[in-house]
């Protein structure tokens, strides 16, 4: 493998409390340096990074990737090519396929599809409960064996809170981590968006906060009775975020994620019946979204995650109270995000501790750092390039998102997995 030296770039490392300019050399597919003024090994590639930024691969904690079962929309091979594409080296991918992984013969195969792929790591989140029928629990420590870093029957809310106790009680045998899907069924049930002016314009019947709201509380109750780690999932209301913000001031082991549609858009995106913009949680208010934003700026909420969720135009096209939920996400994080930096909601550093350090941290999974001697997850962005997002520009298998068109400013433009290129936007490493 030919050392590579990354010269003159902006390194942002908050896991080392780093940011400056300096050069970073990877060799033998490890980081072996970070210093200004590096010397070039014999034979090095030597880029100039000069106005980009390096930093630790991106880790997406919450991506669904389709395969096995519906290799339609989304396969681990394309999911991972698109993670590439927007500075993710690592995903982690949530259970809900066909099969559900909810045992260890799923999470070996989804493994063995991300190694054939090579394009990112991939770290399998099984199932709370068989089938995620919310009846029996998993048998946790098989799949941890084979692989699986978490349990969520996202997708679905664990309905029972015996059930969710229950999960909590047993993930202490192995310190692991339950992602909640918290959402109160019973008042989101018939529900396709928010519940507010524009389900009342569009005569709709609306989902509310409260549904949400609701099922955080419970699940973060549970945690502090438990003594169980918990992870909130696709956090979307202003109420989930001060419920959160209240258990971790009383030290209840609870960590929380939103996603960049919840801090970009507002249900006014769905205005027409647009169900590109349909997912579960729906798109909330401007109040919402603001303390979203405040939520990510005073680490309420540690992590940025895409929740990705292809979907093909057969599920897309049809009646809004019909159409699938969700939207891809992989390839439009980081600029989405880089839109809080400008508009100072985080610094430069705060956001890869959103994209990188915290959920490497959260998971208990390797990256999220450029100490020297770790693996060579890297992503390089150019903070100032611009680019529209067109259908033709997107490497996953599915369209469905509502940025379609939008023009947008900063991106990846190099990626690297233990020390391999596996994207280069400009061509830098041709040949």
């Amino acid at each position: 493998m030919i050392p590579i030296i990354l010269r003159n770039g902006r390194i942002i490392d908050p896991s080392r409390d780093l940011d400056r300019t300096a050069d970073l050399l990877l060799e033998d597919g490890c980081v072996r340096g970070v210093d200004p003024g590096l010397d070039a090994p014999p034979g090095a590639l030597v880029l100039d990074l000069q106005g980009l930024w390096v930093t630790p691969g991106f880790i997406d904690m919450h991506a669904h990737l389709r395969e096995p079962g519906e290799e339609y929309k989304e396969t681990i091979a394309s999911g991972t090519n698109a993670a590439s594409a927007g500075g993710f080296t690592a995903v982690a991918c949530m259970p809900n396929t066909r099969p559900v992984n909810d045992t260890s013969a799923v999470t070996r195969f989804i493994l063995e599809q991300a190694a054939r792929a090579g394009k990112a790591r991939v770290f399998p989140i099984a199932a709370i409960t068989r089938g995620q029928r919310g009846e029996e629990l998993s048998e946790f420590g098989d799949v941890m064996r084979a692989g699986a870093v978490a349990f969520s029957d996202d997708g679905f809310p664990v309905a029972d809170a015996s059930m969710m106790r229950l999960a909590l009680e047993y993930a202490r045998t192995f310190d692991a981590l339950i992602i909640s899907h918290a959402e109160e069924s019973a008042l989101s049930r018939g529900g396709s968006l928010n519940e507010g002016r524009v389900s009342t314009l569009l005569g709709l019947k609306g989902i509310p906060a409260a549904a949400e709201e609701v099922a955080v509380f419970r699940d973060v109750a549970l945690a502090a009775l438990t003594g169980g780690r918990l992870h909130v999932a696709h956090v979307s209301t202003r109420g989930a975020v001060e419920i959160i913000r209240r258990a971790k001031a009383r030290g209840v082991r609870v960590t929380a994620e939103t996603a960049p549609h919840y801090f970009s858009l507002t249900e006014d995106a769905v205005l027409g019946f647009n169900t590109l913009a349909k997912m579960n949680p729906p798109l909330r208010t401007e109040e919402d979204r603001l303390a979203v934003e405040a939520g990510l700026a005073d680490g309420t909420l540690d992590c940025i995650a895409t929740d990705h969720a292809p979907h093909t135009s057969l599920e897309k096209e049809v009646e809004f109270q019909l159409a699938a939920n969700g939207i891809i996400g992989l390839e439009t994080a980081v600029p989405l995000a880089l839109e809080l930096v400008r508009e100072g909601c985080l610094t430069p550093a705060g956001m890869v501790r959103c994209l990188a350090v915290n959920p490497a941290g959260i998971l208990r999974i390797q990256g999220g750092t450029l100490r020297p001697g770790v693996s060579a997850d890297i992503a390089v962005i150019d903070p100032e390039e611009e680019f529209t997002l067109t259908p033709e520009s997107l490497r996953s298998l599915s369209r469905n998102t509502p940025f379609l068109g939008t023009r947008f400013k900063g991106r990846a433009v190099l990626t690297f997995v233990a020390g391999v290129p596996v994207y280069d936007l400009h061509g830098r490493l041709s040949g």
